[in-house]
């Protein structure tokens, strides 16, 4: 079911107005009102090699009475990947198939690199009350040792690696003024549990009164 299509009218509505309660959407086309529970969004996002999915298989449990934990990464296929567009498709699916799983009352909490610009635009972010954004981080030379240890069949060259710490960099300089801001956790001395500790921490301040 795509939370963008009418179940009225039937029409593709990627402008739906929210209804002020926001507990539902209204369609531009036929003005019919339908419920859908609109909820935060809850990235914890940063440079490959920081620890997103370790920490992230870590708080799957911990978190199961009160979030639905996903790995971006799961939906990283060769038919969702778009370069002309930031990868457009695989963006709006994973708003969408997290817009869905958010009807059972618990929202999402998404591990995988993705950054405000690439995700406020998109006609599905009005299926969320907010996003919240959380980037680990690291220092370079940890970063770029880290990416070195890892399996061949994941490719990190030095030219990958190289442009990760430039995506890293540039995280760390413009996450507050992003809209929204983006949250940043230093992950270079913290071992794994303590990371999700803090991401843990995080996600319970943020998640209050929602």
């Amino acid at each position: 079911m795509n939370p963008l299509i009418c179940p009225e009218c039937g029409e593709l509505d990627e402008a739906p107005v929210a209804e002020p309660s926001g507990e539902g959407l209204r369609c531009r086309f036929c003005g019919h009102a339908r419920p859908l529970l609109r909820m935060p969004l809850f990235c914890v996002t940063g440079p490959s090699g920081t620890g997103k999915s370790t920490v992230g298989r870590m708080l799957i449990k911990a978190l199961s009475d009160r979030f639905v934990v996903l790995e971006q990464d799961v939906l990283w296929v060769e038919g969702l990947r778009d370069d002309s567009y930031e990868h457009r498709p695989f963006r709006s699916t994973w708003l969408r198939t997290a817009a869905m799983i958010q009807q059972s009352g618990r929202p999402v909490v998404l591990f995988g690199t993705v950054v405000p610009p690439e995700f406020e635009p998109l006609p599905e972010r009005i299926l969320f009350s907010r996003i919240h954004y959380l980037a680990l981080t690291c220092d370079p030379e940890v970063l770029a040792a880290r990416l070195r240890a890892r399996p061949s069949w994941r490719e990190w060259d030095e030219g990958r690696i190289a442009e990760m710490l430039d995506y890293a960099q540039w995280v760390e300089e413009t996450a507050a003024e992003m809209d929204p801001p983006v949250d940043l956790l230093d992950t270079t001395h913290s071992p794994p549990e303590e990371t999700a500790k803090a991401v843990r921490g995080w996600l319970e301040r943020s998640a209050q009164g929602f």
